[in-house]
């Protein structure tokens, strides 16, 4: 078993996918970062000692920052702070992106800037080595003070008063979890319970996987608009180097490269390069480069913001060793990563906008370039694939209501001590929601152009795309008649979502 050293400082996106995804992982700290914390921690004890006033060490929350609280009362303050920011409601965040977010927050406090104790973040690592995930509800944060409700919701269940999300869905309490794994729940000390709840880790575990999900989607992307090409018959001379050189933005030179790739040789094209194809095709083949190569340029954005947070120090106060001095700050605003996943739901809502006009012509006897109308083997008695683009279009129109930026919002919190927050979290969690559409237009999108070049045999599409085009039979199989298109439609968005075009794509191309 492969096992994950965090130091505050090094974690990738794909590691933390990587490692979310598996249920048997192996999380520990590097030796620097518990050095690190254990300097942090030590300089906590010193002015607990002390009797030091500090915010959310010796003092209440928020609007209470002003009420002192009794060192014998300061374990009991990090457990109330745990017990009532629990309030999150909604359905339970799925195992993986709560896997993410322990992850992400045992890194962030391995910076050394939290005061927590190792021993706490070890319990966490052991929860993580057994599997205990906490249940978590998926609404309730407001994205600033960080994820307060959904981070509370794991430090309940790592104090032994929460709940554990089962691989069945089943939900137990996580006292009794803890105790059939031999882990102790924690006691939180000075500090601690603040440390464990403020941090960005929800949205930022989801910003890592939608990262993901559309840095495949967007190759996806230019699969799908390839077939579509040879399915309509469409020209690739809107691909040549030349014309994207002269502009210069990376993501459309990637994406023109990529289809001239995924035409080369196809025996549609050249039957039609030199006569009867359309002199200009429509912007949704045309300009695939331009705006495929946006979205992509502008995934790349985002992954580079989402990149920079998982190795960030997001709560407050922070605590700084060199000069034992605490530092009272807002790290934890999700503003930085709200914005950005506004901007990749807008970006790969797009990728699904313009599958969805590919689609359009494709099932058009109007514009489809000879393809029969609704691509039906015996159209009339059969309607083809008239109503999967009627799907392809309720999804589009239903990405267009959740792009709207929820980073845009804010509502006062805290009796307005908490006066401009971030909504971050609702950024995040309907760009999952994009993207399930978008695979699924995307998948329209494939069944629809696999029909339509075969209606051009014997004449072949491209090596690598014919071979897409077997792969995809082999699930779901050429047929005579209609069929029911939801069927077809679930298979091919499995085989779309679960990378294995993109495998057998990239694999063909070395």
């Amino acid at each position: 078993m492969q096992t994950l050293i965090l130091d505050g400082h090094s974690l990738t996106i794909s590691e933390l996918v990587a490692f979310a995804d598996d249920s048997h992982i192996a999380v520990a700290l590097s030796d620097t970062a518990k050095i690190e914390m254990q300097k942090s921690r030590d300089i906590i004890e010193e002015w607990v000692n002390s009797g030091e006033i500090i915010y959310g060490i010796t003092t209440g929350f928020g609007e209470f920052s002003n009420v002192v609280i009794p060192r014998e009362r300061l374990e009991e303050l990090q457990e109330n702070l745990i017990i009532s920011h629990s309030a999150g409601i909604g359905s339970y965040l799925e195992r993986h992106i709560v896997r993410g977010m322990m992850i992400l927050r045992i890194n962030a406090l391995a910076k050394g800037c939290s005061g927590i104790r190792i021993s706490t973040v070890e319990t966490l690592i052991a929860m993580l080595a057994h599997d205990l995930i906490p249940a978590v509800p998926s609404q309730g944060s407001v994205g600033s003070s960080g994820d307060l409700a959904p981070l509370a919701h794991i430090a309940l269940a790592l104090i032994g008063k929460g709940e554990i999300l089962m691989q069945d869905g089943t939900v137990i309490a996580s006292q009794d979890a803890l105790k059939s794994c031999g882990i102790k729940p924690v006691t939180l000390q000075a500090k601690e319970g603040l440390a464990l709840i403020n941090g960005t880790q929800m949205m930022t575990s989801l910003g890592a996987f939608a990262v993901h999900r559309a840095k495949n989607l967007i190759d996806l992307a230019d699969i799908a608009g390839a077939l579509s090409i040879d399915a309509l018959r469409g020209s690739d001379t809107a691909f040549d180097e030349r014309i994207h050189a002269v502009r210069g933005f990376s993501g459309q030179l990637t994406t023109a490269s990529r289809l001239r790739s995924l035409l080369k040789n196809s025996e549609i094209r050249e039957s039609h390069r030199h006569g009867d194809g359309l002199v200009q095709d429509a912007y949704s083949l045309r300009c695939m480069p331009q705006v495929h190569g946006a979205s992509r340029d502008a995934i790349e954005y985002v992954e580079r913001v989402i990149g920079i947070e998982l190795n960030s120090a997001n709560d407050n106060p922070l605590i700084f060793a060199e000069d034992k001095s605490h530092l009272e700050g807002g790290n934890f605003h999700g503003q930085p990563i709200a914005l950005a996943l506004d901007f990749l739901a807008i970006a790969c809502a797009e990728l699904g906008s313009i599958s969805e006009r590919r689609t359009e012509r494709m099932v058009n006897g109007a514009l489809s370039n000879g393809l029969p109308r609704f691509l039906a083997k015996d159209g009339g008695l059969q309607s083809g694939m008239m109503i999967a683009q009627y799907t392809a279009a309720a999804l589009v129109s239903e990405n267009k209501v959740l792009c709207h930026p929820a980073s845009i919002d804010s509502i006062p919190t805290s009796a307005n001590q908490e006066d401009h927050n971030s909504m971050g979290s609702i950024s995040a969690r309907k760009v999952h929601r994009i993207l399930d559409h978008v695979e699924t237009v995307i998948a329209i999108e494939m069944l629809c152009a696999i029909r339509g070049i075969e209606f051009h045999a014997p004449l072949q599409s491209s090596p690598i795309l014919e071979i897409v085009k077997d792969r995809i039979r082999l699930t779901i199989p050429v047929t005579d008649h209609d069929t029911i298109i939801h069927h077809e439609i679930t298979s091919m968005k499995e085989i779309v979502s679960n990378g294995e075009l993109l495998l057998l794509t990239k694999t063909l191309n070395h």
